[in-house]
């Protein structure tokens, strides 16, 4: 049995998709379906188990032998969320407590960090796993802070040689596109609203600059189809001697233009686009360039190229957001 945290979020309904397409019979899910239609993203696969977090650790403990591996994607993934107490509790002591469980019952472990741990990028984008570098970033808010905050503790562990589970990788996503994010609201990716705007007879809307070294539109993010991601997480389970703290992007920036170019191109029209004033509230904190150095993924043996911005969009447009059923 495979068991995924957060399995019907936007990635892990992704990995269940690709994990069941290449034959995983006995799949479990951990999450929270609340009042809409998240459930619509776990509606194709055949599951074993679903379980809510508070019952995780009494289904870890009765199902210790049939469990051979954890992906433990579940989160508050806000970025604009305040509430820090509970964001410790779901990003960093669940983590804790299943790395403890899957170190003394020798499970495997393959956990997501965040690209949020990076902060405002000044200290660069290396997916350096070590104490000292993990503890030179400078996370913007609480969530990025909560990822890296257990990536420091299992950096500890490691460097400790203290108990750890049978294989363990965690993995870093960039900003992330592609079906299944339709629950996310405001958090959802820039194609997913572009195009939501476009069929609704209204503009693109992209933030001005509000920095003179780029032009309006011209603001940088490592965009990152959502089908690379499960791509690696595969990866690593199928290489269970490969462990450490990797970054998951497509090693290239492109601009939020080009991004929002890739949506009307793949409807066959003309951009349209309106502009505003980046928000007071995250201007201080605004990034305007992120890029995954993926040199440790590749030297790891990950040899898959990643897809293109524009191969990506076109998929998802095309494939999921204007078909009759978008969910994959």
């Amino acid at each position: 049995m495979i068991l995924v945290t957060g399995g019907a979020g936007f990635i892990g309904s992704n990995l269940l998709a690709g994990l069941e397409a290449r034959g995983a019979a006995e799949l479990a899910v951990c999450d929270r379906l609340g009042c809409g239609d998240k459930w619509r993203n776990v509606a194709k696969r055949e599951l074993a188990a679903f379980v809510q977090p508070e019952r995780l650790m009494d289904f870890l403990a009765a199902n210790k032998a049939a469990i051979e591996a954890v992906f433990h994607l579940g989160a508050v993934s806000s970025t604009t969320e305040t509430d820090a107490d509970l964001i410790v509790e779901s990003n960093f002591a669940l983590s804790l407590d299943l790395w403890d469980w899957c170190a003394k019952n020798a499970k495997r472990l393959i956990y997501a960090s965040s690209a949020a741990t990076y902060g405002d990028g000044t200290q660069g984008f290396d997916d350096d796993g070590s104490i000292e570098h993990l503890a030179s970033l400078k996370p913007l808010n609480a969530y990025g802070w909560s990822k890296n905050a257990f990536d420091r503790r299992v950096a500890r562990i490691i460097k400790g040689n203290d108990a750890r589970p049978r294989q363990w990788a965690g993995v870093k996503f960039f900003n992330v596109y592609g079906p299944n994010e339709y629950h996310k609201g405001a958090m959802a990716s820039v194609a997913y609203h572009t195009h939501s705007r476009i069929k609704k007879g209204e503009k693109a809307r992209l933030f001005r600059s509000h920095n003179p070294k780029y032009q309006d539109g011209g603001q940088l993010r490592d965009f990152v189809w959502v089908g690379d991601c499960v791509d690696v997480m595969l990866f690593l389970y199928d290489n269970p001697q490969v462990e450490g703290l990797y970054n998951i992007g497509s090693g290239k920036a492109r601009s939020f233009l080009d991004l929002t170019n890739a949506v009307y191109g793949a409807l066959g029209r003309k951009p349209e686009i309106e502009w505003v004033d980046t928000p007071e509230e995250i201007r201080a904190k605004y990034q305007y360039f992120t890029e995954a150095k993926i040199d440790r993924l590749r030297q790891a043996g990950y040899t898959k190229p990643m897809t293109a911005l524009e191969a990506g969009v076109t998929t998802y447009v095309r494939d999921f957001l204007e078909a009759a059923d978008p969910y994959r």
